[in-house]
């Protein structure tokens, strides 16, 4: 009897070992649950062309140019995907407004795509990279073959110019490698899909000298004049005759008290 508890005793200490070994060797061959991966970020110098358009200006207009001719993809991908970078002159919502003569209306979409890469350049240039790139002119644009633009720098002021625009840098939305946003208040229209622009219009002429006034000092009018001689002609010394000529022999002139600018008789 005393043997068999002693042999359940020993059965039952077993089996508490075995239960308490089993998970430990479990949970040293399981194998971890896999860790997910996270979505890739985007460079630190990944700059959102739509974005910086959106928040600054206004250059909605500009902006949904650059989507309707997909300009925006090749922008994009030359800002952030390229050892060069970009350089971008965006005109204001104004600028588009008061634009009259060319009109955009009338050309193509390929000529207008072309405009709108005609405001870039395929390279990064900070404001005072222009002192230096005004002696290349004319500068090559995005748009490539003939479309050239020249720049001025004026003490700092960066002038820029297409031949039918004259416009200068008003202020900097972004100026920090690779990409370089600056705003101007006139559209750069291309002489090569508008031709020369018309000459200047001659100044307006001079205005005519005002007549002269009459001098205060003037001579009486003639009529005056006519007066003067009548009444010389009438005098007694102009009479013959003993003792001079009677009243009633002569006629006598009076004036009248004067009301105007002439003479009243």
């Amino acid at each position: 009897m005393r043997t068999t508890q002693m042999l359940m005793f020993a059965i039952t200490l077993v089996v508490l070992l075995l239960s308490t070994a089993i998970p430990t060797c479990t949970a040293k061959h399981a194998t971890p649950a896999p860790t997910p991966t996270p979505a890739p970020s985007p460079p630190p110098n990944y700059v959102n062309l739509t974005d910086l358009l959106t928040v600054a200006g206004p250059f909605h207009k500009f902006l949904n140019l650059l989507e309707q001719t997909q300009v925006l993809d090749a922008f994009q991908n030359q800002a952030n995907n390229t050892q060069q970078g970009i350089t971008i002159f965006v005109p204001k919502d104004q600028a588009f407004n008061s634009l009259k003569n060319p009109s955009l209306s009338n050309i193509s979409l390929s000529q207008l795509k072309s405009l709108i890469l005609y405001h870039a350049l395929p390279h990064y240039y900070s404001l005072a990279d222009f002192k230096n790139l005004s002696q290349s002119n004319p500068v090559g644009t995005f748009a490539g073959g003939k479309f050239m633009l020249n720049f001025t720098d004026v003490f700092g002021s960066v002038h820029v110019s297409s031949g039918w625009t004259n416009t200068k840098i008003t202020s900097s939305v972004r100026s920090t490698d690779p990409v370089a946003v600056y705003q101007v208040d006139q559209v750069l229209i291309p002489e090569a899909i508008f031709g020369n622009p018309p000459p200047p219009s001659p100044p307006p002429p001079a205005p005519a000298p005002a007549p002269a006034l009459p001098s205060s000092s003037s001579s009486p009018p003639e009529a005056d004049k006519g007066v003067g001689s009548a009444h010389a002609a009438d005098s007694p010394s102009g009479s013959s005759g003993k003792g001079g000529s009677s009243a009633s022999t002569h006629r006598h002139l009076r004036r009248r008290p004067r009301r105007s600018s002439t003479w009243v008789f």
